[in-house]
Protein backbone atom coordinates (compact mmCIF):
# COMPACT_ATOMS: atom_id res chain seq x y z
CA UNK A 1 0.00 0.00 0.00
CA UNK A 2 0.88 3.64 -0.55
CA UNK A 3 2.42 5.04 2.44
CA UNK A 4 0.56 8.15 3.81
CA UNK A 5 1.70 11.39 4.89
CA UNK A 6 0.31 11.96 8.34
CA UNK A 7 -0.55 8.18 8.58
CA UNK A 8 1.35 5.03 7.79
CA UNK A 9 0.46 2.32 5.36
CA UNK A 10 -1.31 -1.06 6.14
CA UNK A 11 0.94 -2.64 9.15
CA UNK A 12 4.08 -4.56 7.64
CA UNK A 13 2.53 -7.94 6.68
CA UNK A 14 3.69 -11.21 5.13
CA UNK A 15 6.84 -10.88 3.34
CA UNK A 16 6.56 -13.25 0.21
CA UNK A 17 8.53 -13.16 -2.90
CA UNK A 18 7.75 -13.51 -6.81
CA UNK A 19 5.73 -12.00 -9.70
CA UNK A 20 2.82 -13.62 -11.03
CA UNK A 21 4.95 -14.64 -13.88
CA UNK A 22 7.09 -16.08 -11.32
CA UNK A 23 4.93 -18.36 -10.23
CA UNK A 24 3.96 -20.01 -12.85
CA UNK A 25 7.42 -20.76 -14.26
CA UNK A 26 7.95 -21.98 -10.55
CA UNK A 27 5.02 -24.08 -10.78
CA UNK A 28 5.93 -25.71 -14.13
CA UNK A 29 9.11 -26.51 -12.69
CA UNK A 30 7.72 -27.57 -9.21
CA UNK A 31 10.08 -26.14 -6.60
CA UNK A 32 8.66 -24.10 -3.99
CA UNK A 33 6.27 -24.85 -0.30
CA UNK A 34 3.39 -26.40 -0.03
CA UNK A 35 0.30 -23.72 0.75
CA UNK A 36 -1.28 -23.89 4.36
CA UNK A 37 -4.36 -25.51 5.09
CA UNK A 38 -7.62 -23.33 5.72
CA UNK A 39 -8.45 -22.80 9.11
CA UNK A 40 -12.45 -24.38 8.43
CA UNK A 41 -10.42 -26.89 5.69
CA UNK A 42 -13.31 -30.28 5.18
CA UNK A 43 -9.91 -31.59 3.90
CA UNK A 44 -10.65 -35.06 4.43
CA UNK A 45 -11.33 -37.06 1.85
CA UNK A 46 -13.91 -39.86 1.61
CA UNK A 47 -14.71 -42.48 -1.35
CA UNK A 48 -16.75 -40.85 -4.18
CA UNK A 49 -15.93 -36.93 -5.46
CA UNK A 50 -13.93 -34.94 -4.07
CA UNK A 51 -14.36 -31.36 -5.26
CA UNK A 52 -10.35 -29.27 -4.92
CA UNK A 53 -11.68 -25.61 -4.00
CA UNK A 54 -9.18 -22.52 -4.04
CA UNK A 55 -10.50 -19.97 -2.19
CA UNK A 56 -8.44 -16.27 -2.55
CA UNK A 57 -9.33 -15.83 1.35
CA UNK A 58 -10.22 -17.03 4.27
CA UNK A 59 -13.31 -15.54 4.98
CA UNK A 60 -14.85 -16.98 2.14
CA UNK A 61 -13.16 -20.50 2.54
CA UNK A 62 -14.25 -21.21 5.29
CA UNK A 63 -17.44 -21.04 4.38
CA UNK A 64 -17.11 -23.18 1.08
CA UNK A 65 -15.31 -25.98 3.68
CA UNK A 66 -18.29 -26.18 5.89
CA UNK A 67 -20.76 -26.37 3.00
CA UNK A 68 -18.69 -28.97 1.11
CA UNK A 69 -18.28 -31.01 4.09
CA UNK A 70 -16.43 -34.67 2.80
CA UNK A 71 -16.89 -33.74 -0.80
CA UNK A 72 -14.90 -30.88 -0.98
CA UNK A 73 -11.43 -30.29 -0.16
CA UNK A 74 -10.89 -26.09 0.29
CA UNK A 75 -7.79 -24.53 0.28
CA UNK A 76 -7.62 -20.88 1.20
CA UNK A 77 -4.46 -19.02 -0.31
CA UNK A 78 -4.78 -16.00 2.56
CA UNK A 79 -4.77 -17.79 5.91
CA UNK A 80 -2.78 -15.96 8.03
CA UNK A 81 -4.27 -12.98 10.10
CA UNK A 82 -1.27 -11.18 9.21
CA UNK A 83 -1.55 -11.38 5.79
CA UNK A 84 -2.54 -8.28 3.26
CA UNK A 85 -5.29 -9.66 1.19
CA UNK A 86 -4.18 -5.99 -0.91
CA UNK A 87 -0.83 -6.35 -1.15
CA UNK A 88 -0.14 -9.73 -1.39
CA UNK A 89 1.97 -11.54 -3.69
CA UNK A 90 1.45 -15.29 -5.30
CA UNK A 91 3.79 -17.75 -4.10
CA UNK A 92 4.57 -21.17 -6.95
CA UNK A 93 2.49 -23.32 -4.41
CA UNK A 94 -0.13 -20.90 -4.67
CA UNK A 95 0.22 -21.28 -8.93
CA UNK A 96 0.09 -25.15 -8.37
CA UNK A 97 -3.04 -25.21 -6.18
CA UNK A 98 -4.85 -23.10 -9.01
CA UNK A 99 -4.01 -24.99 -11.35
CA UNK A 100 -4.93 -27.84 -10.53
CA UNK A 101 -8.39 -26.45 -8.54
CA UNK A 102 -11.54 -27.47 -9.76
CA UNK A 103 -13.16 -24.79 -8.30
CA UNK A 104 -11.95 -21.26 -6.92
CA UNK A 105 -13.75 -17.98 -5.14
CA UNK A 106 -11.84 -14.79 -5.72
CA UNK A 107 -13.61 -11.63 -4.12
CA UNK A 108 -13.19 -9.32 -6.96
CA UNK A 109 -13.67 -5.64 -6.86
CA UNK A 110 -10.42 -4.73 -7.02
CA UNK A 111 -9.47 -6.13 -3.21
CA UNK A 112 -7.72 -8.57 -4.62
CA UNK A 113 -6.43 -8.23 -8.54
CA UNK A 114 -3.41 -10.72 -7.82
CA UNK A 115 -5.67 -13.26 -7.61
CA UNK A 116 -7.67 -12.48 -10.97
CA UNK A 117 -3.69 -12.63 -12.21
CA UNK A 118 -3.31 -16.10 -10.95
CA UNK A 119 -6.28 -17.51 -12.43
CA UNK A 120 -5.34 -16.13 -16.06
CA UNK A 121 -1.77 -17.35 -15.46
CA UNK A 122 -3.14 -21.52 -14.41
CA UNK A 123 -5.77 -21.38 -17.59
CA UNK A 124 -8.17 -24.84 -16.71
CA UNK A 125 -10.78 -25.11 -19.32
CA UNK A 126 -12.33 -27.35 -16.50
CA UNK A 127 -12.42 -24.89 -13.82
CA UNK A 128 -15.71 -23.15 -12.34
CA UNK A 129 -14.66 -19.62 -10.79
CA UNK A 130 -16.55 -17.48 -8.53
CA UNK A 131 -15.69 -13.55 -8.36
CA UNK A 132 -18.11 -12.38 -5.75
CA UNK A 133 -18.27 -8.63 -6.50
CA UNK A 134 -19.74 -9.90 -9.78
CA UNK A 135 -22.44 -12.20 -8.09
CA UNK A 136 -23.60 -9.68 -5.99
CA UNK A 137 -23.21 -6.12 -8.76
CA UNK A 138 -20.51 -4.11 -6.93
CA UNK A 139 -18.23 -3.38 -9.80
CA UNK A 140 -14.78 -2.01 -9.84
CA UNK A 141 -14.50 0.82 -7.30
CA UNK A 142 -17.34 -0.04 -5.06
CA UNK A 143 -17.21 -0.75 -1.76
CA UNK A 144 -14.77 -4.71 -2.13
CA UNK A 145 -15.85 -5.77 1.98
CA UNK A 146 -18.59 -7.61 0.79
CA UNK A 147 -18.04 -10.77 3.64
CA UNK A 148 -19.50 -8.01 6.18
CA UNK A 149 -22.71 -7.83 4.33
CA UNK A 150 -25.17 -10.54 5.54
CA UNK A 151 -27.11 -9.96 2.77
CA UNK A 152 -23.70 -10.79 -0.12
CA UNK A 153 -22.64 -13.46 2.81
CA UNK A 154 -25.96 -15.47 2.08
CA UNK A 155 -25.81 -14.76 -1.85
CA UNK A 156 -22.77 -16.14 -1.75
CA UNK A 157 -23.90 -19.32 0.19
CA UNK A 158 -26.37 -20.14 -2.62
CA UNK A 159 -24.32 -19.18 -5.22
CA UNK A 160 -21.39 -21.83 -3.65
CA UNK A 161 -24.02 -24.70 -2.72
CA UNK A 162 -25.56 -24.63 -6.38
CA UNK A 163 -21.99 -24.51 -8.24
CA UNK A 164 -20.92 -27.27 -5.81
CA UNK A 165 -23.99 -29.49 -7.17
CA UNK A 166 -23.06 -28.57 -10.83
CA UNK A 167 -19.68 -30.08 -10.32
CA UNK A 168 -21.09 -33.12 -8.30
CA UNK A 169 -24.44 -34.20 -9.63
CA UNK A 170 -24.54 -37.42 -7.80
CA UNK A 171 -24.14 -35.44 -4.27
CA UNK A 172 -26.33 -32.80 -4.48
CA UNK A 173 -28.82 -33.99 -1.91
CA UNK A 174 -26.04 -33.54 0.35
CA UNK A 175 -24.72 -29.94 -0.33
CA UNK A 176 -28.47 -29.15 0.05
CA UNK A 177 -28.36 -30.83 3.32
CA UNK A 178 -25.26 -29.03 4.51
CA UNK A 179 -26.48 -25.30 2.62
CA UNK A 180 -29.25 -26.14 5.60
CA UNK A 181 -27.55 -26.85 8.52
CA UNK A 182 -25.33 -24.23 7.81
CA UNK A 183 -28.04 -21.15 7.66
CA UNK A 184 -30.57 -22.89 9.88
CA UNK A 185 -27.75 -23.70 12.50
CA UNK A 186 -24.52 -23.01 12.34
CA UNK A 187 -25.32 -19.06 11.43
CA UNK A 188 -28.26 -19.11 13.42
CA UNK A 189 -26.15 -16.71 16.26
CA UNK A 190 -24.98 -15.00 13.39
CA UNK A 191 -28.16 -14.36 12.09
CA UNK A 192 -30.01 -13.57 15.20
CA UNK A 193 -27.58 -10.86 16.15
CA UNK A 194 -28.01 -8.96 13.11
CA UNK A 195 -32.08 -8.98 13.78
CA UNK A 196 -31.19 -8.14 17.46
CA UNK A 197 -29.00 -5.60 17.25
CA UNK A 198 -30.89 -3.62 14.06
CA UNK A 199 -34.18 -4.21 15.93
CA UNK A 200 -32.72 -2.48 19.13
CA UNK A 201 -30.48 0.32 17.53
CA UNK A 202 -31.27 1.07 14.13
CA UNK A 203 -30.64 4.43 13.09
CA UNK A 204 -27.87 4.79 16.13
CA UNK A 205 -24.81 7.08 15.03
CA UNK A 206 -21.59 5.85 14.46
CA UNK A 207 -17.97 6.39 13.39
CA UNK A 208 -15.57 3.91 12.35
CA UNK A 209 -12.47 3.93 10.93
CA UNK A 210 -12.44 2.43 7.22
CA UNK A 211 -15.07 1.19 4.70
CA UNK A 212 -14.59 -2.68 5.95
CA UNK A 213 -17.41 -1.56 8.55
CA UNK A 214 -19.91 0.28 5.88
CA UNK A 215 -21.27 -2.87 4.46
CA UNK A 216 -21.53 -4.38 8.06
CA UNK A 217 -23.03 -0.98 9.38
CA UNK A 218 -25.73 -0.96 6.60
CA UNK A 219 -26.91 -4.34 7.45
CA UNK A 220 -27.14 -3.46 11.38
CA UNK A 221 -29.01 -0.65 9.71
CA UNK A 222 -26.63 1.86 11.86
CA UNK A 223 -26.23 5.45 10.64
CA UNK A 224 -22.47 5.83 9.25
CA UNK A 225 -21.36 9.57 10.23
CA UNK A 226 -17.72 9.37 9.48
CA UNK A 227 -17.06 10.78 5.49
CA UNK A 228 -16.66 8.16 2.73
CA UNK A 229 -13.99 9.81 1.84
CA UNK A 230 -11.76 9.16 5.09
CA UNK A 231 -13.02 5.81 5.39
CA UNK A 232 -11.70 4.74 2.00
CA UNK A 233 -8.46 6.69 2.09
CA UNK A 234 -8.04 4.82 5.81
CA UNK A 235 -8.92 1.58 3.95
CA UNK A 236 -6.63 2.07 0.53
CA UNK A 237 -3.95 3.47 2.61
CA UNK A 238 -3.69 7.09 0.87
CA UNK A 239 -3.34 9.98 3.20
CA UNK A 240 -6.80 11.62 4.53
CA UNK A 241 -7.52 15.12 4.19
CA UNK A 242 -7.36 17.67 7.35
CA UNK A 243 -10.83 18.50 6.56
CA UNK A 244 -11.86 14.94 7.36
CA UNK A 245 -10.26 14.52 10.29
CA UNK A 246 -11.16 17.77 11.62
CA UNK A 247 -14.83 16.32 10.96
CA UNK A 248 -14.15 13.37 12.39
CA UNK A 249 -12.43 15.43 15.62
CA UNK A 250 -15.94 17.35 16.00
CA UNK A 251 -18.14 14.16 15.91
CA UNK A 252 -16.11 12.70 18.86
CA UNK A 253 -15.94 15.90 20.57
CA UNK A 254 -19.21 16.60 20.06
CA UNK A 255 -20.18 13.30 20.79
CA UNK A 256 -22.16 13.03 17.51
CA UNK A 257 -21.52 9.49 17.61
CA UNK A 258 -22.67 6.90 19.70
CA UNK A 259 -19.69 4.05 19.14
CA UNK A 260 -16.71 3.74 17.12
CA UNK A 261 -16.12 0.54 15.38
CA UNK A 262 -12.42 0.52 13.95
CA UNK A 263 -10.11 -2.32 12.14
CA UNK A 264 -7.50 -3.40 14.56
CA UNK A 265 -5.27 -4.87 12.02
CA UNK A 266 -5.32 -1.50 10.17
CA UNK A 267 -4.22 0.97 13.09
CA UNK A 268 -2.83 4.01 11.46
CA UNK A 269 -1.67 6.78 14.00
CA UNK A 270 -4.51 8.78 12.34
CA UNK A 271 -6.94 6.13 13.35
CA UNK A 272 -5.18 5.09 16.97
CA UNK A 273 -5.67 8.98 17.78
CA UNK A 274 -9.17 8.96 16.87
CA UNK A 275 -9.48 5.51 19.25
CA UNK A 276 -8.03 7.42 22.30
CA UNK A 277 -9.99 10.46 21.91
CA UNK A 278 -13.68 8.33 21.68
CA UNK A 279 -12.79 6.70 24.91
CA UNK A 280 -11.71 10.01 26.34
CA UNK A 281 -14.79 11.68 25.46
CA UNK A 282 -16.79 8.15 27.07
CA UNK A 283 -17.85 6.74 23.57
CA UNK A 284 -17.44 2.68 23.04
CA UNK A 285 -14.89 1.16 21.11
CA UNK A 286 -15.49 -1.83 18.79
CA UNK A 287 -13.07 -3.58 16.75
CA UNK A 288 -13.26 -5.71 14.20
CA UNK A 289 -10.43 -7.31 11.95
CA UNK A 290 -10.39 -7.96 7.88
CA UNK A 291 -9.35 -11.41 8.23
CA UNK A 292 -10.09 -14.40 10.23
CA UNK A 293 -8.79 -13.89 13.96
CA UNK A 294 -7.54 -15.30 16.11
CA UNK A 295 -5.96 -17.93 13.14
CA UNK A 296 -8.32 -21.51 13.20
CA UNK A 297 -11.25 -19.06 13.20
CA UNK A 298 -14.23 -20.23 11.69
CA UNK A 299 -16.49 -17.69 9.59
CA UNK A 300 -19.23 -17.21 12.12
CA UNK A 301 -17.39 -17.54 15.41
CA UNK A 302 -15.30 -14.34 14.13
CA UNK A 303 -18.18 -12.71 12.82
CA UNK A 304 -20.36 -13.38 16.25
CA UNK A 305 -17.57 -12.16 18.25
CA UNK A 306 -17.49 -8.81 16.46
CA UNK A 307 -21.43 -8.67 16.15
CA UNK A 308 -21.33 -9.33 20.26
CA UNK A 309 -18.82 -6.29 20.55
CA UNK A 310 -20.33 -4.07 18.27
CA UNK A 311 -24.25 -4.96 20.55
CA UNK A 312 -21.80 -4.36 23.63
CA UNK A 313 -20.65 -1.01 22.71
CA UNK A 314 -24.54 0.27 21.57
CA UNK A 315 -25.94 -1.21 24.92
CA UNK A 316 -23.07 1.24 26.54
CA UNK A 317 -23.46 3.98 24.61
CA UNK A 318 -27.28 4.21 24.88
CA UNK A 319 -28.03 2.71 28.05
CA UNK A 320 -30.00 -0.03 26.90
Amino acid sequence: MRTAGTSISRPARLAVGGSVALVVLAAVSGCSTASSDDTANAGSTTAGKTIKVVAAENFWGSIAAQLGGTHAQVKSIINNPNADPHDYEPTAADGRLVAGAQYTIVNGIGYDAWADKLLSANPESGRTDLKVGDLVGIKPGGNPHRWYSPDNVHQVIEKITADYKKLDPADAAYFDARKSTFETKTLAPYDKLIADIKAEYANTPIGASESIVTPLAEGLGLKMLTPESFLDAISEGTDPTAKDKQTIDRQISQKLIKVYVYNSQNATPDVQAQVKAAKAEGIPVATVTETLTPAGASFQAWQVRQLEGIEKALGQATGR
